[in-house]
C-alpha cells in the first residue's frame, strides 16, 4: 500500500445559478462572492471543472494529475480497467433558492451517441428543507408521450407533475429518463454519474436580467424520457449507528447511511474508492499516519489503496459512496 495515501479534500467549484441562494453559504460555510450560489461541485472530473487538492501533500495537483500518476490505486482495479483515467462520480450540495427547471437526463447510450458523455443516473439526500418545500418526481399518472406533448404545448404540464413533500433524510433515487426538479427551498447534496448533460423542457417562463429565457430542449427530452418507469424512487433505509446501512445500490454506485457515535474502525474489502460526505455533525477520518477533519458540507476521498481507517466522532451523520 502507498503510505503517501491519505483522505483527499479538494477545493469546492461554486457555481452561480438564476435559482441559487445563500444556504450554501449561510448554512455549509461556502466562501464566495457569487450572489446566487445554486450548486457547490465537491469531487468533480467534468471537463473544464476539474477539481484541486485542497490539503496534504498532494495540494494543489487536479483530480486528473492524481487519476494519471496514480489510477487503479485511486479508483480500484476493476473502475481503473472501466473508466481508466476517468472519475466516474460527481458529488454536489445544491442549494434551491427559487424552483430548478422541469428536467431530465439521458441514459448512457444516448448521452455517448449524442454528447460523448456518461449518462446522469443520480440521488438526492435532503439536507435542509424550508416549511412545505417540495421536490417534483415523475407524473402524478400514467402517461403517453402524446398526453406529455399536448400538456407541455398548452404549458399546463405542472398538473401531471408529482410533487412529493420534503423534510431532512429524505432520500430519491433519480434514474436516467425520469423528469424531475428541485423545488424552492430545499437543500441537497447529490450523488450522480459524471455528466452534466441536462435536457430542460419547462423553466416557469422566468427570465434573466437581460430579459432571455434559459434554452430548452424538448426536441431532445422527447425521446429520453421513459413514460413506463416504476414508482420506486423513493428511498427507505435503516438509521442503526456505527453501521453503513444500504440506501442506494446501481450499477454506477452504491450509497450508505452511516451515523457514527464513537471511533469507529473501517476495512476496505471493495477494490473500489470510498467518498465520505458529512451531511451533519463532524467527524475525524484517519489512515496511514494522517487525520481530515469533516465538518458539515465538506467532502473526502479515501483512494482504493486505502485498506484500514478510522472514523471518529459523536455525532457525525455521512453519506458513505463506493464504485
Amino acid at each position: 500500500m502507498n503510505k503517501t495515501l491519505y483522505p483527499i479534500k479538494f477545493t469546492p467549484i461554486l457555481k452561480d445559478k438564476i435559482w441559487g441562494g445563500e444556504k450554501l453559504k449561510t448554512i455549509l460555510h461556502k466562501t464566495s462572492d457569487l450572489p446566487n450560489i445554486g450548486e457547490s461541485w465537491e469531487i468533480s472530473d467534468v471537463e473544464g471543472d476539474t477539481s484541486i487538492v485542497s490539503n496534504g501533500p498532494l495540494k494543489g495537483q487536479s483530480l486528473k494529475d492524481l487519476l494519471k500518476t496514480m489510477g487503479p490505486d485511486l479508483l480500484g482495479q476493476q473502475n481503473y480497467r472501466i473508466f481508466e483515467d476517468k472519475f466516474p462520480l460527481l458529488i454536489k450540495f445544491i442549494d434551491a433558492k427559487e424552483d430548478l427547471s422541469i428536467q431530465l437526463h439521458p441514459n448512457d447510450k444516448l448521452a455517448a451517441e449524442r454528447h460523448n458523455s456518461f449518462g446522469k443516473t443520480e440521488m438526492w439526500y435532503v439536507m435542509q428543507a424550508d416549511a412545505d418545500s417540495n421536490l417534483i418526481v415523475d407524473f402524478n399518472k400514467k402517461i403517453t408521450a402524446e398526453t406529455y406533448l399536448k400538456h407541455l404545448e398548452d404549458k399546463t404540464l405542472v398538473d401531471i407533475l408529482n410533487f412529493e413533500k420534503v423534510k431532512k433524510g429524505d432520500t430519491y433515487f433519480i434514474e436516467v429518463g425520469r423528469v424531475h426538479a428541485i423545488g424552492a427551498g430545499v437543500m441537497l447534496a447529490e450523488i450522480q454519474q459524471t455528466s452534466d448533460v441536462t435536457y430542460r423542457v419547462y423553466d416557469w417562463d422566468r427570465v434573466d436580467d437581460n430579459g432571455n429565457e434559459r434554452e430548452l430542449h424538448n426536441d431532445l427530452a422527447i425521446d429520453a424520457i421513459d413514460f413506463d418507469m416504476p414508482d420506486n424512487f423513493r428511498v427507505s433505509y435503516s438509521k442503526t449507528e456505527n453501521a453503513s446501512n444500504a440506501m442506494v445500490t446501481c450499477p454506477y454506485f452504491t450509497t450508505n447511511y452511516l451515523e457514527v457515535t464513537t471511533n469507529l474502525k473501517k476495512t476496505n474489502k471493495k477494490d473500489s474508492f470510498f467518498i465520505y460526505i458529512c451531511v451533519e455533525g463532524k467527524a475525524t477520518i484517519s489512515c496511514n499516519g494522517y487525520s481530515e477533519e469533516l465538518k458539515t458540507g465538506e467532502t473526502v476521498l479515501l483512494p482504493a489503496d486505502v485498506t484500514d481507517y478510522e472514523i471518529t466522532s459523536e455525532n457525525a451523520k455521512l453519506l458513505e459512496v463506493y464504485v
